[in-house]
């Protein structure tokens, strides 16, 4: 799932450069899976459809819904997914701005409104007063929750919660079997009181590919080696060490106006054969794809120029909500 920047959002200064992003993002995606994409009024859909097709996406993998947005992070105000045994239900957790730093109304009320005009067939759907956005998560599939308590026990999400509450919602919400915190890890530019996804990522049950650092004078340096040296303390379900990777760091990037942007290689995402990653116009490109590529042997790597995304203090992973196969997805009235 997408949700379309548009001129009345945060992207209206540059959106004929973010528009190009979100269109091979896109056009990466539909052309291996199925695309929900959320815009504000039905000429961009129009437009998108054509754009798409002729970039390469087949017809019937492309839904389209009009809903009114503030903001563009399908992956944090987008609905998770449980699964089980073979059967999807969503949960519409509460999105808040990312503990109300931007206004958030519109978005939060994106989910209700899909699952109202059935756009998600007959995968049912429950409510959750529970402040969680989807980049503040990673899964191993099997149990195992990653997470920061930066994010999770910011005053401005949760106040009345304790840790001990927040893990017990999420073994009740999410089947979580281990809730593994990090208390160390951030990202310059990151606005999200520390999102899992731009720092520390499940491959698979026995190994955490991970954001490294190598700038000594870099603000989060000390917290990131922290980080790293948390992430060798954990332990996998089977009581052994996680076989760690790390991704390699980019040269500084900043904004027009001199603030240092939020470049990770962490935020990347996961789609039906291949691995799309965020790219920064850097030489550390090839080598992230390099480590991605070894970490997912049987995915091809697609990177994707990332650059125009970080100004608004994310990256490719936070566009975008994935969900199971068993998802229906449907088109809205346009």
């Amino acid at each position: 799932m997408l949700t379309w920047p548009h001129p009345l959002g945060a992207w209206s200064d540059d959106l004929e450069a973010v528009e190009a992003v979100f269109l091979r993002l896109a056009a990466a995606v539909a052309q291996r899976q199925n695309l929900l994409i959320n815009c504000h009024e039905p000429g961009l859909a129009k437009r998108l459809r054509g754009a798409l097709q002729a970039a390469g996406a087949h017809p019937s993998r492309l839904f389209f819904h009009l809903l009114a947005s503030d903001d563009t992070w399908a992956r944090d105000h987008g609905p998770l997914t449980v699964v089980t045994g073979s059967r999807p239900r969503l949960i519409d957790f509460r999105f808040n701005g990312w503990g109300n730093k931007y206004p958030a109304a519109k978005d939060d009320a994106i989910n209700a409104a899909l699952d109202a005009v059935g756009a998600f067939g007959e995968t049912p759907m429950s409510a959750s007063d529970l402040v969680l956005e989807g980049g503040s998560l990673d899964s191993d599939g099997r149990g195992s929750l990653l997470t920061t308590t930066s994010c999770l026990l910011h005053p401005q999400r949760n106040p009345t919660l304790t840790r001990h509450d927040i893990e017990h919602r999420l073994r009740d919400c999410l089947g979580a079997r281990r809730v593994l915190w990090l208390e160390h890890g951030c990202i310059e530019g990151d606005d999200t009181d520390g999102h899992i996804d731009m720092l520390a990522r499940f491959v698979d049950p026995h190994t955490i590919v991970y954001q490294a650092c190598d700038e000594p004078d870099y603000r989060c340096y000390r917290s990131l080696r922290a980080m790293q040296a948390e992430l060798e303390d954990l332990r996998d379900p089977d009581g052994r060490p996680y076989r760690l990777r790390p991704l390699p760091w980019p040269r500084p990037k900043h904004d027009r106006h001199g603030a240092r942007m939020p470049a990770s290689y962490a935020n990347f995402l996961l789609i039906n054969g291949a691995v799309l990653l965020p790219s920064y116009a850097d030489a550390a490109d090839e080598q992230a794809a390099e480590v991605l590529q070894a970490c997912f042997p049987e995915r091809e790597v697609v990177s994707i120029d990332c650059l125009p995304l970080i100004a608004q203090h994310g990256s490719l992973h936070c566009l975008t909500m994935q969900f199971p196969a068993a998802v229906g997805f449907q088109t809205g009235p346009l």
